[in-house]
């Protein structure tokens, strides 16, 4: 999966507290390949994302993770733009 989230200035502050520890448990998972959670250099407020599982199970588990974490209480409501990629796309 890669792109990105936008995120209100007024919101800032709570979402990049959130990061690091949404980076630490996403990477500990079983199946994930790789984790990137990025500012943009060009973009005030926006975050680069591309993350890699090993299969759709592990990707399910991940979405089921966060939605119990403080990343998800963070960033609920703010737009994301994300191409989920399988293998067969």
């Amino acid at each position: 999966m890669n792109g990105h989230i936008d995120v209100p200035q007024e919101r800032l502050a709570e979402v990049e507290a959130a990061l690091p520890l949404h980076i630490e448990l996403t990477r500990a998972e079983p199946g994930c390949l790789s984790f990137q959670v990025t500012p943009c250099p060009d973009v005030p407020g926006r975050f680069l994302v591309a993350e890699s599982f090993a299969d759709q199970t592990s990707f399910e588990a991940h979405q089921a993770r966060t939605k119990a974490s403080a990343w998800f209480a963070a960033t609920q409501g703010i737009a994301r733009d994300y191409q989920i990629r399988t293998e067969d796309n």
